[in-house]
């Protein structure tokens, strides 16, 4: 049967592309390396790459193995995380990311009732877009993280749904989208469109780009201040637009045929290692009923 080498050596060769930028980033002599992906084609009966060119190319059966090893390996790291935590009673920190979009007010009591019941925990906030703290949790910045679930959840986490905004399309009641009815949405790509991005300046999905003339910030407090401004239009948070909206500074874009708001989901994401852990347990329960009953 192969081994969790093996394996590793199998995924990361895909992943960089060539056994010797595997063998970089294991750690690894190059030798090893191939020797690992060679035993697991013994192993397996059947060539995982094609070595005809210059780089290895998965084949059929590399490519049906490829998902099974994936999941091999998270599974592993669980039960390596698993046995870590054996034996240890004690309340591990936690580092909480949200998503700058959320409002802060559904999470300070929470971090109060966390407080009282285990008050020698050690707690970390940080904000940041929903992208990067889906990187921050699998590199371990992070223990736990709040984010808007449009985003792609990597398999390696643990996740739930604990609660959901509306989101709609907002711009400064002097701008000229205010002025007249839209008829559809296309004609937004004729104005500036103002996008959250994360600190790397990798784009979401969630934040679809319409416009070719975008202006891109991390804070939705930042986007919100450039919308007041009449510096163009944006998508967003629709309680973040609410006192702008009631003093006619804001308005919901008028679109004619599209209705162009939105309910999103939040997300709870929190690292495997820490999913176990009775105070990331419990401030699991706190969210969940936190946002349902709000």
């Amino acid at each position: 049967m192969f081994s969790i080498e093996q394996l590793e050596a199998f995924i990361t060769t895909v992943e960089t592309g060539s056994f010797s930028a595997a063998a970089r980033k294991l750690g690894k002599v190059q030798s090893a390396v191939s020797q690992n992906i060679m035993n697991l084609e013994i192993d397996c009966g059947v060539d995982v790459f094609d070595r005809s060119g210059r780089y290895p190319i998965l084949t059929e059966a590399g490519n049906k193995l490829l998902p099974y090893a994936r999941a091999a390996i998270t599974q592993h790291q669980r039960l390596a995380d698993l046995v870590d935590t054996l034996g240890h009673d004690e309340i591990q920190p936690i580092v909480l990311a949200v998503d700058e979009g959320i409002p802060l007010e559904r999470i300070t009591p929470i971090l109060k009732t966390l407080s009282e019941e285990f008050p020698s925990l050690q707690l970390e906030c940080l904000l940041a877009s929903s992208i990067d703290i889906i990187e921050m949790v699998q590199s371990g910045r992070a223990t736990s993280g709040l984010v808007y679930g449009e985003h792609v959840i990597p398999f390696s986490l643990d996740f739930e749904h604990v609660g959901d905004f509306e989101f709609d399309i907002f711009v400064s009641s002097e701008h000229p989208l205010a002025k007249t009815v839209t008829p559809h949405l296309e004609m937004l790509s004729l104005h500036r469109q103002l996008v959250v991005s994360s600190r790397s300046s990798q784009k979401s999905s969630f934040h679809q780009v319409l416009s070719p003339d975008v202006w891109y910030s991390d804070s939705y407090a930042m986007i919100m201040e450039w919308c007041l401004a009449g510096f163009g239009w944006t998508y967003a948070p629709s309680y973040m637009a609410k006192e702008a909206l009631a003093q006619g500074k804001l308005v919901q874009v008028p679109i004619e045929f599209e209705k162009i708001s939105a309910i999103t989901n939040i997300d709870l994401i929190q690292h495997s290692s820490k999913s176990k852990d009775a105070g990331h347990k419990r401030l699991r329960e706190l969210l969940r009923h936190r946002f349902e009953d709000v």
